[in-house]
């Protein structure tokens, strides 16, 4: 369960760092909104997440899905070009994030399971 809130906080992360790019310096009202909350229920995730994954793995998770997430959904919706370096450097954030979940907090045993 640890896991399925640490990446539902990473999803929150790049719901909150779109809004903040869409508040125009926290001006627009809805979008503001939206960052606030958004950045509250995240980091709560990431606290409760953090009390059964290790920090480090937890932190390097959050920010690498949430980084992610909102490059790939500013690509979508146009606010940033796509190229195939670009595609693939972000497939491989998400190869090492899936990696640290399989690796364990040792750095070789699987805590898979």
């Amino acid at each position: 369960m640890p896991w399925v809130i640490l990446l539902a906080s990473a999803v929150l992360e790049a719901v909150w760092a779109s809004a903040l790019g869409a508040s125009d310096g926290l001006s627009r009202l809805v979008p503001t909104v939206v960052f606030f909350v958004a950045l509250a229920a995240s980091m709560v995730g990431l606290g409760m997440a953090a009390e059964s994954i290790p920090i480090g793995t937890a932190y390097a998770v959050w920010t690498g899905v949430g980084a992610a997430l909102t490059v790939t959904w500013a690509i979508v919706v146009g606010g940033e070009s796509s190229s195939v370096p670009k595609v693939l450097l972000l497939g491989g954030i998400v190869l090492a994030v899936v990696g640290l979940r399989f690796v364990g907090s040792t750095g070789g045993e699987s805590d898979v399971g």
